[in-house]
């Protein structure tokens, strides 16, 4: 755990910009950047970033050979440059399409998850470092049982449809606090506070952000920028930052086990948890869940934690703070959702 330092990863997760708003509710409509997965087609429609996406006949696709929105393979990379219209829709002007290969550490951060998915399996409990650098322990896990098969029929419902139902593994942790986290290798940590004091709905809201954390990446996004700032630091050339050879590996899996806790107590960084807002958002209303009640959750959280919390878990430190994310939250409702959910799958 002496690999990187909490105070290096602050300064390395500060805001990636990921889209740019545009006009709605009468302002001037302006361009837009969304960057993401193709996740839904719905007719000539393509979801990214939780946005509806449509092409015309002006519209520029790059990289694979595409000429249609409905040649784009679901679960591939892409960025939309364009203006919303009045419905919320994003008119391309350029569409970019991009296999969704194997990119830099995300090995690395599968690799230091899976260990550290397995030492609290065979522990039966969540563990995380204290002040004093000792393991102490968040909570028991609950191996079965009605809050596993609740949680289990929401991630069900909330899973896009390239994600298969074997890459996701859910678990439930025996502990009164707020939580929960999606590791970069698809396994999903709910807290029994969560479960107690929210209803499906809500629950669906905040399980889907987590979920948005691993079908998008951030792990492996937020740890390259992390493991740049290493390499750099200790004289690591950029060039030679991209080929880091195997006799690096148990130091890159150090810094990707704390990377993956410190991000777990401190959030991705503003602009991913952003993002995994909206596309949390999505995977609820796509699941048949009542995404009016988003707004409503980060309500409760000024209630009961207060605007400047900074608890450790999944609404803080990197976050926006709750009422910005509740209005951000309002406007998708408003851009995206003209019915607050779709029949349930």
């Amino acid at each position: 755990m002496r690999y990187l330092s909490a105070i290096v990863l602050a300064g390395v997760l500060a805001g990636v910009p990921v889209w740019l708003t545009a006009g709605a509710g009468g302002e001037s409509p302006r361009k837009e950047k969304i960057q993401g997965y193709a996740e839904w087609k719905k007719g000539d429609l393509l979801v990214v970033d939780g946005q509806r996406v449509q092409a015309v006949a002006t519209t520029r696709f790059k990289g694979r050979r595409i000429q249609h929105i409905r040649e784009v393979p679901l679960g591939d990379e892409v960025e939309v440059r364009g203006v919303r219209d009045a419905a919320g829709i994003v008119i391309a002007e350029s569409i970019e399409v991009k296999p969704n290969g194997s990119a830099m550490f995300e090995g690395e951060v599968r690799n230091a998850t899976d260990q550290m998915e397995a030492q609290w399996l065979q522990a039966r409990e969540v563990r995380q470092p204290g002040a004093d650098g000792q393991l102490t322990s968040v909570g028991k896990l609950v191996e079965s049982g009605p809050d596993v098969q609740r949680v289990q029929r929401v991630v069900n419902r909330l899973r896009p449809p390239y994600v298969s139902p074997d890459q996701i593994r859910v678990h439930v942790v025996d502990t009164k606090a707020w939580n929960a986290m999606a590791m970069g290798n698809g396994a999903v940590w709910v807290f029994t506070g969560l479960l107690r004091d929210l209803d499906d709905d809500e629950l669906a809201i905040v399980v889907g952000h987590e979920l948005a954390h691993y079908t998008h990446e951030h792990s492996r996004r937020g740890m390259r920028r992390a493991m740049w700032a290493q390499l750099l630091a200790v004289g690591v050339t950029a060039a030679a930052a991209e080929t880091v050879d195997s006799r690096k590996t148990k130091e890159i899996i150090g810094i990707a086990s704390l990377f993956s806790m410190l991000a777990w107590k401190n959030g991705y960084g503003r602009d991913l948890e952003d993002q995994a807002d909206r596309v949390g958002m999505r995977y609820a209303y796509e699941g048949g869940f009542d995404v009016r009640k988003g707004p409503g959750v980060w309500q409760r959280v000024r209630e009961k934690q207060g605007q400047e919390s900074r608890l450790q878990n999944f609404f803080l430190s990197e976050h926006s703070l709750a009422s910005v994310r509740q209005k951000n939250l309002e406007r998708e409702i408003a851009l995206n959702y003209a019915t607050p959910a779709r029949p349930r799958r």
